[in-house]
């Protein structure tokens, strides 16, 4: 990583670029959108008193936190710090070097609207425990990312950031955000992901970790911790990225207790900030429990959760075979040219026929699940974040927090069900992972389609279900109707 900048070699403002509304995870500096438009007003920020709880609706927020797609946003403060939304990264104290890495390296030019509101809630003394609930490409990672960075000193060398990911592409990911946002701030850091035993040093013979800033998966950073080579007693912010997964019963929420458990032993002063797209009421409540009483809260309202910007669709095949015709006689053929697809699977084995048909007649595509080895999926997502591949077949390994802007295609081969038991008669779907596929397209405020692909009564009742939840009319795409797709796509912004 690059020695720290000097004062002097930063710019006193920001300079002049393609505006660029959604302030988040940055992929590659070609993606860069400047038809995106962000409104701003020298509005005199509102500062709330925090002596009571605020829960509103209603209210609209700021004028100087509008963005193209405006949101309502409800806070739960607790205490009497008054927090002041922030309507420029420079209002936050950052370190010139951290202003310059945002600037320079992220291309960004002012707050998203959701880090206007939680990011002086993070960074601001007493430093209290946030849960925080956005959309997808709303800017939850430059939160978070931005939250560890301004928390190290840069002259310890010893962990004092702490980010678990519920999978190794996620944390992957997440280590190059902060790796390029603090480039000119010298701290270091490690992804904590499993390796090939067969060729890695074991952990026991390792040296102790001095990285300052550690983001990796629970199982490595849980196995790290009981071999002492983690150390959490310097450690000032904890962050569960998707922590709705990581916190679920179903989940990883043994893992994640342990850890918090074992930090709170030597640091009870830890800040711990849980961040998700979504999160079940049963999460909230438990998350609720587990962080201090004095947290502070932030939602979104679930009907702004729909992503609007990405249009939905169904296609009602009678078979499966009918399913493969579809994708490549129509989505691919008109398509061809709208971005890259991510196809969503329920299962390995859909995932390996999907791919063998599609290979069989004539496309190049990659598919990616949780039997392959780390070195086979690594390559894979690094080929299709390069641009290397335009489709890729995945099981919802990918279906959270995965970041790639050329997606503007997804389609759900099965639709997301719930772990329910063997014996249980009526079938749910998984609204959470329903919302986390439909996020991989249209990504900050960009347009994107999704087509549900609708096999049989019991596809149709999930779908309603789907519909019902989030309060949406899902249009009907003829399945042997081009003019349908040709519309679809152009509704979708896709097309000319």
């Amino acid at each position: 990583m690059s020695e720290p900048a000097t004062a002097d070699t930063v710019p006193p403002t920001p300079p002049p670029r393609a505006h660029k509304s959604w302030a988040d995870e940055a992929d590659d500096e070609a993606a860069e959108d400047s038809n995106a438009t962000a409104s701003s007003s020298s509005a005199t920020p509102q500062t709330s008193s925090l002596n009571e709880l605020t829960i509103d609706g209603n209210k609209k927020p700021s004028k100087h936190l509008d963005d193209p797609e405006d949101s309502n946003i409800q806070t739960v403060t607790s205490g009497e710090t008054p927090y002041t939304s922030a309507a420029t990264f420079e209002e936050l104290n950052l370190s010139p070097e951290l202003l310059k890495g945002l600037y320079v390296e992220m291309k960004f030019q002012k707050p998203s609207k959701i880090q206007a509101i939680s990011l002086p809630m993070i960074l601001n003394p007493p430093h209290r425990d946030l849960i925080a609930q956005a959309h997808n490409g709303s800017g939850k990672t430059t939160c978070f990312v931005l939250g560890m960075l301004s928390r190290v000193d840069p002259k310890l060398q010893t962990p004092q950031a702490l980010c678990i990911c519920p999978t190794r592409e996620l944390a992957i990911q997440n280590t190059e955000v902060l790796q390029k946002m603090g480039k000119y701030t010298g701290i270091s850091s490690e992804c904590a992901i499993p390796t090939d035993s067969r060729v890695d040093l074991p952990i026991a013979k390792r040296a102790p970790i001095m990285a300052q800033v550690i983001i990796g998966t629970p199982g490595t950073i849980k196995k790290w911790m009981t071999f002492k080579k983690l150390g959490v007693t310097r450690l000032r912010i904890l962050v569960f990225d998707e922590a709705d997964q990581m916190l679920a019963e179903d989940g990883f929420k043994d893992d994640s207790l342990r850890i918090m458990k074992e930090i709170e032993k030597f640091n009870s002063n830890c800040q711990v900030l849980l961040f998700s797209a979504t999160f079940n009421d049963i999460v909230k409540n438990f998350v609720s429990r587990t962080v201090k009483k004095d947290h502070n809260k932030l939602f979104v309202k679930k009907e702004e959760l729909s992503l609007d910007a990405v249009k939905q669709y169904i296609v009602r095949c009678p078979d499966e075979l009918s399913k493969i015709e579809v994708i490549k006689d129509y989505i691919f053929e008109i398509g061809e040219n709208v971005g890259q697809t991510i196809i969503f699977v329920r299962t390995r084995e859909s995932a390996k026929m999907l791919h063998q048909a599609l290979v069989a007649f004539g496309y190049e595509v990659t598919s990616i699940q949780g039997a392959l080895s780390h070195e086979e999926r690594d390559k894979i997502v690094k080929e299709f974040k390069d641009g290397l591949t335009q489709v890729l077949i995945s099981t919802d390994v990918l279906a959270r927090g995965f970041d790639q802007q050329q997606i503007n295609l997804v389609i759900n081969y099965d639709l997301p069900l719930k772990h329910t038991a063997e014996h249980t008669r009526e079938r749910e779907p998984d609204y959470e992972v329903y919302l986390h596929r439909v996020g991989r397209a249209g990504r900050f405020g960009r347009k994107g389609a999704v087509f549900n692909l609708i096999c049989d009564e019991r596809d149709e009742k999930l779908m309603k279900k789907i519909e019902n939840h989030f309060g949406t009319h899902v249009t009907e795409v003829q399945r042997n109707s081009v003019e349908d797709y040709k519309g679809a796509l152009k509704e979708a912004g896709l097309l000319q």
